[in-house]
């Protein structure tokens, strides 16, 4: 979906430093259920699993990776579940190059799925395994589910440490043999963005077949790596919410999708205003936090308390870039040791407590000790108190 020109408060600089943009669609294929799993201390049962599949559906995401059936009983019992559930988004599965993996998607009856393996030397090397016997297997595993009607698409592990000229055979090879779409692999998180785009380019260039990203946050970069795969030409983004994974995690689904739509005009299925409350769930079923400022879905993002923006609070365009809103959230005002007379005015006013002008600055002052004390905020209980003692 687009983002409505009046939620983005951008300036003109980003128009004017980039070439205009052509209108484009991109996929979204979320595997918070199979990679996003991979977190240390990540467990979910499989009605988890559905519950986070429904919610994945409800949000717009295009492909959702239900996971990997040879894991585990449960696994593969969560992957029929999740695809008896009568969900719009596609359920894709997910292989390595091996037969009894592929076996276990048929028996499972999916339509869709990846199919693994690794690409660079270096993994080779910590398999055994030789670069000749690789591509046999992944004829092999590609032509035996496509044999059996799965749409598949291959997924060179550690493509971004590959041998070029190794991995094009790669790519050729499993096309070859019936794979209808093929992702690049940043398995380690370690290309840049120009790297991203060179390699996309560089796949293109080798197979006719739609390009997917799946992109890993190590240094920090892989909302900016999966921009650049788009802009290089990739159509399918990989990632999970909250960029939740093992490591440093995946990118995060909900952060590309913003970052396209807001800056790049490109559309895609994601319901951003529900981004927060799927972030909220999906953490509540993993267990673990997220930061307060992490990007969309951070609990403080538009929550105010220095005084020198509570000054522009009326005014969203002068301190934020899009609009609440977009994502679903509310804008507030907090109190602490960095409010100003602006925020007094405007809490008071909120909270219906009557404060006179002359005696802001004194409650402002003990807002301001009190803050310090506390080492944190100051709650609207504790504001109302204060300001009942002047």
């Amino acid at each position: 979906m687009s983002i409505a020109p009046d939620k983005l408060y951008l300036g003109d600089l980003n128009a004017r430093a980039l070439d205009e943009q052509p209108r484009r669609h991109v996929g979204l294929y979320d595997t918070t259920l199979r990679d996003g799993e991979q977190a240390v201390g990540v467990a979910l049962d499989s009605a988890q699993k559905l519950e986070i599949a429904r919610l994945l559906d409800r949000l717009g995401i295009d492909r959702i990776e239900a996971g990997f059936p040879r894991v585990s009983a449960d696994d593969a019992k969560a992957i029929g579940l999740i695809a008896d559930a009568g969900l719009q988004a596609e359920i894709w599965g997910f292989s390595r190059a091996v037969p009894a993996d592929v076996e276990a998607l048929i028996e499972l009856g999916l339509r869709h799925s990846v199919i693994e393996a690794p690409v660079s030397d270096l993994k080779l090397a910590a398999y055994g395994v030789e670069r000749d016997v690789m591509l046999e297997r992944i004829r092999k595993a590609v032509s035996f589910a496509v044999e059996h009607d799965i749409t598949v698409a291959y997924f060179g592990v550690d493509g971004t440490r590959a041998d070029l000229a190794f991995l094009e055979r790669v790519y050729t090879a499993a096309v070859e043999a019936g794979a209808q779409e093929a992702v690049v692999v940043d398995t380690l998180g370690v290309a840049t963005p120009e790297a991203a785009a060179f390699l996309v380019e560089q796949v293109r260039s080798w197979v006719d077949v739609p390009i997917h990203w799946h992109g890993h946050n190590d240094f920090g970069l892989a909302t900016a790596a999966a921009v650049a795969a788009v802009q290089a030409g990739a159509t399918w983004i990989h990632g999970t919410i909250n960029g939740m994974g093992e490591r440093a995690g995946n990118a995060s689904l909900p952060e590309v999708a913003l970052a396209l739509g807001a800056l790049y005009g490109a559309d895609t299925n994601l319901k951003l205003e529900r981004a927060r409350e799927v972030s909220q769930r999906v953490r509540e079923l993993s267990g673990y936090a997220v930061e307060p400022w992490k990007p969309l879905v951070g609990e403080t993002l538009f929550r105010r308390e220095s005084g020198a923006v509570a000054s522009q609070f009326h005014d969203p365009p002068s301190i934020e870039p899009y609009a609440a809103d977009l994502v679903g959230a509310d804008r507030s005002l907090v109190l602490g040791k960095k409010s100003g007379l602006d925020s007094i005015r405007i809490k008071a006013a909120e909270l219906g407590v009557d404060v006179p002008e002359e005696r802001r600055a004194e409650l402002l002052a003990r807002v301001k000790q009190l803050g310090a004390e506390n080492r944190g905020l100051v709650t609207d209980e504790e504001f109302r108190r204060l300001a009942a003692s002047l």
